[in-house]
């Protein structure tokens, strides 16, 4: 039989219910002739990339990262700008960011199983791609309506991107350095929202906001040629897009995006409790459907794995104290101790460079270290971080205020990398698109609880009290006694 003449190149391999070939008989695999590809990029081989290869693979996310999460936080600084130039109120510019969330929060479960079915790096450079040509619709767009369909449109392409992100990181990096390839995914995360009002500001101070967007094209050229030439190419799965639980799925996530949304902005009303009622009832159809199920879209396989269940549990208290932490801070800053929107902004700054600094630290710990002994720690020092803050005084709080960010962001930071890594590094390889969702749920519901919980505080304390940064800590501590419970497995 004929063979590709250098045995470092065999084809992408098929999917198993291809008829014409089976993943199972190698003489075959090596007649498949779609695309070249190194031999230790195969699905079967577990241990990642060759290291100049690795090196590219790595900018092409981090480079798709910077733009998805560069763009999210910019509009937010636009926003009034954006609603001036084309005549909309405020509360209608708001749509200039929920558009874009939205998108993302209804399509996070089916872009996981797509990435399974169809590869993730098709997923990525479709995703990608759609970004690339919505950023141009956002950039040529004249009213609000226009603009906030191609930030829909923008959103679904970061969804594309993030959905498969974790599954690329573990396919790109060897087992014995996943720990610190998470912990860079998440630095490039941290240290891009934080330059996001920088960017945004002198953006803003020599060209017109649609410079915001445009910028994106060149860019996201630059990223998407980069991974069709060097991302990781997987298995496909060879099972079909479960539609009705897609379906589920994007009315769940909708409405739990949608209470989230309102209880943030302090409305609660009738609307608020049908959102929650449709969230529990679509909630529960969509875990029935997944029942039995070998590949279910919502992991159920996963949940059942002990350490995974308690990974995810942690994620979600984490995620709940930092969301509580950070919508509660600027009110607290500005209400409760006086300070001005500049000098705000420049302490929050300090939160997101600090867990940028501290997730490589953690991920390269995880290596050698329990994962469960590393994010119980962080959990404790983000309680520590939290608790500072909300002791400040009133009277020159600067040298209170300012350790109190570093120490709580960087005990985010050593918690997040770790935990990152154990839910994307137990989960069978063939479900990687999976953990890389169920990572993503888990973010999203304590994200979610923590809005709720700052929407109440406010109501019973008002939004200068130190409620909600206690109630915070409480979170975090709770999350580290879940972490410890890992230990014992």
């Amino acid at each position: 039989m004929p063979r590709y003449p250098n045995p470092n190149h065999v084809p992408e391999l098929a999917s198993p219910d291809d008829p014409t070939a089976s993943v199972a008989d190698p003489e075959l695999v090596t007649l498949q002739p779609p695309e070249a590809l190194d031999h230790k990029q195969a699905a079967n081989a577990e241990d990642g990339l060759p290291a100049p290869q690795r090196v590219w693979a790595a900018a092409a996310i981090w480079l798709a990262l910077f733009l998805t999460v560069l763009d999210s936080s910019i509009a937010n600084i636009a926003l009034p700008t954006i609603a001036k130039d084309v005549g909309a109120s405020p509360s209608s510019a708001i749509w200039v960011v929920n558009s874009y969330q939205v998108a993302m929060a209804v399509v996070l479960l089916p872009i996981a199983a797509l990435g399974e079915i169809v590869t993730y790096r098709r997923v990525y450079q479709c995703g990608l791609g759609l970004f690339i040509i919505a950023s141009l619709g956002c950039a040529m767009a004249s009213d609000l309506t226009g603009l906030a369909l191609a930030r829909f449109a923008q959103g679904l392409g970061a969804a594309g991107v993030l959905g498969v992100n974790g599954a690329l990181v573990r396919f790109t990096y060897p087992k014995s350095m996943l720990g610190r390839g998470v912990g860079y995914n998440a630095m490039v995360v941290a240290l891009t929202g934080a330059m996001g009002p920088t960017v945004a500001a002198l953006i803003l101070s020599v060209a017109s906001w649609q410079w915001l967007f445009a910028i994106n094209l060149p860019l996201g050229l630059v990223a998407f040629v980069t991974a069709t030439r060097f991302l990781p190419r997987t298995r496909r799965s060879g099972t079909r897009l479960d539609w009705v639980a897609s379906a589920y799925s994007a009315i769940t996530f909708l409405a739990i995006f949608m209470v989230g949304s309102d209880l943030a902005h302090g409305h609660a009303s009738l609307r608020v409790a049908g959102e929650a009622t449709i969230a529990l009832v679509f909630g529960t159809l969509l875990v029935r459907h997944s029942r039995g199920q070998e590949r279910p879209l919502l992991p159920l396989d996963l949940v059942r794995v002990p350490l995974l269940r308690l990974s995810y549990l942690t994620s979600s208290g984490a995620f709940a104290a930092q969301m509580m932490m950070m919508i509660s801070l600027p009110f607290y800053l500005e209400a409760g101790l006086g300070f001005d929107h500049i000098k705000t902004g420049l302490l929050i700054t300090l939160l997101p460079v600090a867990i940028g600094s501290a997730a490589p630290i953690g991920g390269r710990l995880v290596e050698r270290i329990e994962a469960g002994l590393l994010c119980g720690i962080g959990l404790i020092v983000l309680a520590i971080g939290l608790l500072i803050l909300a002791v400040a005084p009133t009277a020159n709080p600067l040298p209170v205020l300012i350790p109190g960010m570093i120490v709580a962001g960087f005990g985010f930071g050593f918690f997040q990398a770790p935990n990152n890594r154990t839910m994307l590094g137990h989960a069978r390889p063939e479900r990687s698109g999976a953990a890389a969702g169920m990572q993503a749920v888990a973010r999203l519901a304590g994200n979610t609880g923590g809005a709720v919980m700052v929407a109440f505080l406010f109501r019973v304390f008002g939004p200068a009290s130190i409620s909600p940064l206690i109630a915070a800590a409480c979170a975090a501590l709770v999350a580290s006694v879940v972490s410890f419970r890992r230990l014992s497995l």
